[in-house]
């Protein structure tokens, strides 16, 4: 059985360890704040005191962190789980990152003759914790296949998308049309309420018709209980728009929808909904 380190435990994943320990992987795991890791320290997880030293014994190291900043962090910042790991050993990065930054760390993992994946997932904290996501897999099939068996414990699929960055640009148009809907579906919410159409009549309809996906649904019913607990963070939302953005500009493509709702996140993290779901995004508009 490989032996697994995992970097990272919020809410993706806390749940991908834990899926790791359901089946039967040696797993080291790290995080920051390191209550997090005791729920999976008394199931039998080896907890690293840095993430250096998650890494040094691992077969396969996976990353699930915020943004490209805490990535460079853990890999080749004062972390030095890059520098730490073993030649050979197979380097997953699970974050939603650029994939200008993905290419970079897969250069720099090769010169550490480490193997390289870029494997964001798709799904939702109930995904991570039932072993339910996809993964979105770029670098080199022989090396997914080294890495497969772990990938396979946390997910429903794992897709081979192309070479390296190509999993990070599919995740960021995957959050790129769900952050764009987000905001539409925001909008059309306030004009409900503010117009005196009967709200809950007005959302069955549309959750019945062609707007009503399985995304609307969940995010019509947040919106309208407003609790919105994370499921995926506002300001996490509001991060891959703008990477989206940045991405498609260098291939001289404009979202102008992106930016529009890149905005309307800005506002609900500027009226205190950070922290909090992306579907909050609805309060901007309350």
């Amino acid at each position: 059985m490989q032996r697994v380190a995992l970097i990272g435990l919020g809410v993706m994943g806390s749940g991908m360890a834990s899926q790791l320990l359901e089946h039967g992987f040696a797993l080291t795991v790290y995080n920051r704040t390191p209550a997090r890791a005791a729920a999976l320290e008394r199931r039998g997880a080896q907890v690293a005191s840095s993430a250096a030293g998650a890494s040094g014994n691992a077969d396969v190291v996976l990353s699930m962190v915020a943004d490209d900043k805490a990535s460079r962090e853990v890999w080749l910042g004062e972390m030095r789980a890059l520098s730490a790991a073993r030649p050979g050993t197979v380097i997953v990065e699970c974050s939603t990152l650029s994939p200008g930054w993905v290419r970079e760390l897969g250069r720099a993992a090769g010169e550490h003759k480490c193997e390289f994946l870029d494997a964001p997932v798709t799904g939702s904290k109930s995904h991570a914790a039932s072993g339910q996501l996809a993964f979105l897999v770029g670098g080199d099939a022989a090396t997914l296949e080294r890495a497969r068996p772990v990938l396979q414990a946390m997910s429903q699929e794992v897709i081979h998308v192309g070479p390296s960055g190509s999993g990070a640009l599919l995740k960021l148009i995957n959050n790129y049309l769900c952050g764009v809907q987000a905001a539409s579906l925001a909008e059309a919410l306030a004009l409900i309420e503010r117009s005196g159409l009967n709200r809950d009549s007005a959302l069955e309809i549309l959750n019945n018709g062609a707007p009503g996906s399985p995304l609307i649904k969940a995010l019509s019913a947040r919106m309208t209980a407003r609790t919105y607990e994370v499921n995926f963070a506002l300001e996490l939302m509001q991060k891959d728009l703008q990477y989206a953005g940045r991405e498609a500009a260098e291939h001289s493509v404009e979202f102008r929808t992106g930016k529009a709702a890149q905005q309307l996140f800005r506002e609900a993290r500027q009226r205190g909904w950070e922290g909090k779901d992306f579907s909050s995004v609805a309060e901007a508009l309350r």
